[in-house]
């Protein structure tokens, strides 16, 4: 046990610290936290050899969702949707970040906030993101309330003074709670953000995923790019056993599932014969699109569609696939059809070891696991990114 950082720290033990509902381990020394992720990943898999990578254990988010409060901006309480608590540092953002909620509590102190239980007021959130040389933030407002305009104009006051690049006001309805949305307008900048990865240029929405943890993001890159592009070892068969030539995957294909802006299919295409990403929500496959002109890569495709409707796509062979889904995980259609086409090699990364444990159970019978890492992507919380290959037996 040691004693928590931040003062806002909820400590399940009963020291007399602050309510925040963010953080759950800054009580616990940090060496302890990446054992106790290890032995979870060495559980769910059930393979001995987990590596496990970590960087910074403070100051290293670059993204941040706060609730406004009666006073100015924070998080919700420990245990609680009804109340908020003030913040006026976060001890796991980023330094810019920090400077951020200085700015929006100087000027957005004591105004309308929204409350959660009676749907009424009209500030919601304050989303920030401060990737490498960007910065935004996103006012998010209650399209139900008589003082939008208002609102908007206090925003577009606030837009003259901030350090800011960016400023977008997104509308949401009372009783939703989400932080992001389509409805949105652009009061400063752009509602684009850019960062680099591995020496590639991503542009993504400044509403939409991407990995918040940009030091560690990179190493998982790292570590991917490495699986894709190594040698067979002595021993071993070659994981891409038909592509006739152990060693090179210039006559295998890249299958990039839940791919997002494009970042996993962008920065191994260099690997591949051909590279198809496939993404659900346009928004990410038309930034995906910009991003392969970006880069200049001309054996990418971005497709827009659902991962469990991969049987309408006639997927070439020998394939490699790296598949990257939400917390919910893969979609059993995903599965079989996976299971179906027999790739060489399939990269999981996943953000919730529980449905990870779930969907490699469905894979046993024709895969095995070769190799698991675990990157702490989130020091101070539960989570963690947890990298398995597969190779088909």
């Amino acid at each position: 046990m040691r004693s928590p950082k931040c003062k806002y720290f909820f400590h399940p033990k009963g020291e007399k610290r602050g309510k925040c509902g963010g953080c759950a381990m800054q009580h616990i020394e940090y060496e302890v936290q990446l054992k106790n992720k290890k032995e979870r990943a060495t559980r769910a898999t059930d393979f001995d050899e987990v590596e496990i990578f970590s960087g910074e254990e403070f100051w290293y988010r670059n993204r941040m969702d706060m609730v406004f409060t009666k006073n100015g901006i924070g998080f919700r309480e420990k245990g609680s949707w009804k109340y908020r608590i003030d913040v006026k540092e976060c001890k796991i953002s980023n330094k810019r970040l920090n400077e951020l909620i200085t700015e929006v509590w100087k000027t957005f102190g004591t105004l309308d906030p929204f409350d959660p239980k009676e749907h009424t007021g009209t500030y919601k959130y304050a989303t920030i993101r401060t990737p490498q040389n960007d910065s935004s933030i996103s006012f998010v407002i209650n399209k139900d309330s008589s003082r939008c305009g208002e609102a908007v104009e206090r925003v577009k006051d606030f837009a003259r003074h901030t350090s800011a690049n960016n400023i977008l006001v997104t509308y949401m309805k009372a009783k939703s709670d989400m932080s992001y949305g389509e409805d949105f307008i652009v009061i400063k900048g752009s509602d684009m953000l850019e960062e680099m990865l591995m020496g590639k240029k991503f542009r993504y929405s400044a509403q939409g995923f991407f990995q918040n943890n940009h030091e560690m993001a990179e190493e998982m890159h790292k570590y991917v790019n490495g699986l894709l592009s190594t040698h067979c070892h002595p021993g071993l068969a070659c994981p891409a056993r038909s592509c006739g030539n152990p060693g090179s995957r210039q006559n295998t294909h890249l299958l990039d599932l839940y791919g997002g802006v494009g970042t996993f299919g962008i920065i191994n295409a260099d690997l591949f014969k051909s590279v198809l990403t496939v993404e659900d929500f346009q928004g990410c496959t038309d930034a995906a699109n910009e991003n392969i002109e970006l880069n200049g890569v001309k054996n990418v495709e971005a497709v827009n569609l659902d991962a469990k409707q991969l049987k309408k796509l006639k997927l070439p062979s020998p394939l490699y696939v790296i598949t990257d889904p939400p917390r919910s995980g893969m979609h059993p259609k995903t599965i079989r059809r996976l299971i179906d086409v027999e790739p060489e090699v399939i990269v999981y990364i996943s953000c919730n070891i529980k449905q990870l444990e779930k969907d490699l159970s469905k894979f046993k019978d024709k895969y095995k696991i070769k190799s698991v890492a675990v990157f702490d992507l989130f020091p101070q919380t539960n989570h963690m990114e947890t990298v398995v290959e597969l190779i088909l037996i």
